[in-house]
């Protein structure tokens, strides 16, 4: 992996913790992601106006990985009304990057060579560790985060493939953004009808992390092209170090020196992955 592959990739991982931070920090999840989606049609659509469509090869794709993306944000909403950030996030992104991995393998015919495959096993078992209250995990969160995972890993290798059919990342990005998106203020009136009042710093605040989570998941799909898609995902999910701190100074969540540990395995799985 290059310099800038990896530097990028870095910068996304933060940028996806601090959304999903604003998201889980918000007082209705639902709401709060119907704005991020209003806000992310609106800039998808200005996108889509200067750059060419993606090749046509790539659309089944794009319209595949929308429809994913539209149940992995009913389930992300749901695995954040059930439990603190610091341990849902670790368990739905801890799953993935060995799904990825897997599937890549199978559907892309990707292949990882042996440290490679210790550092995704490495990052994936430290991610899922975060989730323990001592020697016990609470399950009334399990089965949205599970199924939030294995979303992440279906969109993932889908994007994966799209964009290398696509001829232009950003074109991609932006059209399956724009699809996805402009679902979810139709699902929210659908569930809902009246949105909760907020303030303007929490209206303010959720726009900002749609526009955070479009640059943040673009990046990943732009990588996607250069280098294996289950080193990327594997990558992109260290965000889970910089949720455990912002869970811990802006959330008011712990973090023990057992979650530090498991973010030192992090750390370490992520350096076998640039090696």
């Amino acid at each position: 992996m290059t310099p800038l592959v990896l530097g990028c990739v870095m910068c996304a991982a933060v940028m996806h913790a601090c959304w999903n931070a604003v998201l889980r920090g918000g007082r209705d999840p639902l709401w709060s992601m119907t704005l991020m989606m209003m806000t992310i049609t609106v800039v998808a659509g200005i996108t889509l106006v200067f750059v060419p469509l993606p090749n046509p090869a790539s659309w089944p794709y794009v319209i595949a990985s929308a429809i994913i993306h539209i149940g992995y944000n009913l389930s992300l909403v749901r695995t954040y009304r059930s439990g603190d950030l610091g341990q849902t996030y670790p368990v739905s992104r801890g799953s993935s990057p060995v799904l990825v991995a897997l599937a890549a393998a199978f559907f892309a015919q990707e292949k990882l060579d042996m440290v490679s495959c210790f550092g995704v096993a490495l990052v994936s078992g430290g991610i899922l560790s975060l989730a323990f209250q001592g020697r016990k995990m609470r399950k009334d969160f399990l089965p949205a985060a599970l199924t939030t995972g294995v979303l992440i890993g279906a969109y993932t290798v889908v994007d994966g493939i799209g964009v290398r059919l696509s001829g232009n990342s950003v074109s991609y990005t932006a059209s399956m953004f724009f699809l996805w998106s402009i679902t979810m203020p139709v699902i929210f009136f659908i569930l809902r009808r009246r949105p909760p009042t907020y303030t303007r710093s929490q209206t303010v605040m959720a726009m900002t992390g749609g526009v955070v989570s479009l640059f943040a998941y673009g990046i990943v799909i732009w990588a996607m092209q250069y280098d294996a898609m289950g080193v990327v995902s594997a990558l992109r999910e260290t965000s889970v170090l910089f949720a455990a701190l912002l869970g811990k100074f802006f959330l008011k969540e712990t973090l023990t020196i057992r979650r530090m540990a498991s973010c030192f395995a992090i750390a370490i799985g992520a350096a076998c992955l640039v090696h």
